[in-house]
């Protein structure tokens, strides 16, 4: 049996592994092949972001669209209607199949969007979900979550820590539809051609993360020692 790389885990992750078994009925700890064979080689991973109208905080905005891009594969996108926005019923659908869109993978990759303060996505999705009354969103312990923002803050050093800052140390293009508080204003009001916009920028915005994810994720688990 392999010698489980205990400095090089998570904290996390050795929880993880302690309180799961594998298919001989023995935590990942004891069977670490097993973990090596069941679950990181078999984990469905997506990276996910979400952009959103009239606030910053859910129980006064709503959603506008989502995109989540399975590991090297096309991008799911979805988008609020100009109908649902006259009906007032809002992202009621769209947060649905959000939810039920994420329940397919493992491991979501955001960035600045796990469960902290002040942190985004998956905060404003649940808290979106709980106003309908939508119980589908994923429950504790039932996906991962990995935020690269946690990454880019411990381990480099940046004057602004924003994933398009990120993005540039790495030579990854930068975004084609930057932010414009107009678009968004008129998507909110039930335009189509700007929701057509946030969409692109929605999906610039997953795809950029991935390639991200892709240059930092070595560094994650990893310390320095003098």
């Amino acid at each position: 049996m392999p010698i489980i790389p205990v400095r090089g885990l998570s904290k996390n992750t050795l929880i993880w592994m302690s309180e799961n078994k594998c298919r001989h009925g023995h935590n990942y700890l004891s069977h670490y092949n097993c973990y090596l064979n069941e679950v990181r080689g078999n984990l469905k991973t997506c990276f996910f972001d979400i952009e959103s109208g009239g606030s910053l905080t859910a129980d006064w905005g709503f959603m506008l669209t989502y995109a989540i891009k399975p590991l090297d594969e096309k991008v799911i996108s979805n988008w609020i209607t100009p109908r649902e926005i006259k009906l007032h019923t809002r992202d009621k659908r769209l947060v649905k199949e959000c939810c039920d869109d994420l329940n397919e993978f493992d491991i979501i990759v955001v960035y600045y969007g796990k469960d902290a303060p002040n942190r985004h996505d998956l905060p404003f999705l649940r808290t979106r979900a709980v106003k309908w009354g939508i119980d589908t969103f994923p429950i504790y312990k039932q996906i991962r979550v990995v935020d690269v923002y946690d990454i880019i803050k411990t381990k480099f050093k940046f004057a602004r820590r924003s994933m398009d800052n990120a993005c540039k140390l790495f030579g990854i293009e930068g975004i084609n539809k930057p932010w414009v508080p107009d678009v968004w204003h008129n998507a909110m009001a039930g335009d189509q051609k700007g929701t057509d916009y946030i969409i692109e920028h929605n999906i610039d915005d997953v795809t950029r993360l991935e390639q991200l994810y892709k240059k930092v994720k070595r560094y994650r688990d990893t310390f320095t020692t003098t």
